[in-house]
């Protein structure tokens, strides 16, 4: 039996080819868990009309030989996805520049990192949240030296899980979820007692994919 495939050496400069230069907010591009939203099998009518815009880090942390995807796990008091893991973000405002700038604003706002530990490295398309918000998540490195400061009406918690274990295939267990009532099998991601599900889970799943190594003819 083959071994499972973990990270490849060239991960980095794979990735910033792979992610999207610019955000792409066409419908037709929207995703829901990481799956277009056509393949839900649903009417168009069921998804959330007019979603508010929003932006998410999705923060790779630069540790040499080890790198890592930092979480938030969401303060339980909050109104939308409360206790949920998730990547640090928010609304964008009308003061940000633009959607990098919302990104990293939540980033400091939430858990405390100065802009300048991050480097953007590109984008995942837009995901759609049945609370009515369209997402573009903002795939960043960041270096290690950063300093946490965590606002804890908001964030109750960070951890890490190795970028190599999210390169596993096996670690993106299918789960049976009910998605604007239609049961669909989607991936939650397990890891030291945590599960990572729904948007976040399927931008992962989305990065996993880039980063797998070409399929054999």
């Amino acid at each position: 039996m083959a071994e499972p495939v973990g990270l490849p050496a060239d991960w980095l400069p794979r990735l910033r080819a792979a992610l999207a230069s610019a955000p792409e907010h066409d419908p037709s591009t929207w995703r829901m868990s990481g799956r277009t939203l056509g393949s839900f099998g649903l009417d168009p009518a069921a998804w959330p009309a007019n979603p508010r815009p929003a932006a998410v880090l999705v923060p790779i942390v630069n540790r040499p030989g080890a790198p890592a995807v930092l979480f938030t796990t969401r303060s339980e008091h909050l109104r939308h996805h409360a206790g949920q893991i998730s990547f640090p973000g928010g609304r964008v405002e009308s003061s940000d520049a633009d959607i990098v700038a919302a990104a990293v604003r939540e980033t400091r706002e939430e858990i405390g990192i100065a802009p300048e530990y991050i480097e953007p490295l590109g984008f995942l398309p837009d995901h759609v949240v049945p609370s009515g918000f369209r997402i573009t998540p903002v795939v960043a490195l960041l270096q290690p030296d950063f300093t946490l400061r965590i606002d804890a009406s908001e964030v109750v918690e960070t951890f890490e899980i190795p970028l190599d274990y999210l390169s596993r295939t096996e670690h993106f267990l299918p789960t049976r979820r009910v998605v604007l009532g239609v049961e669909v099998t989607l991936h939650d991601v397990q890891y030291e007692g945590r599960v990572v599900w729904g948007a976040t889970a399927g931008m992962l799943k989305m990065i996993h994919d880039l980063l797998a190594p070409p399929a054999s003819p």
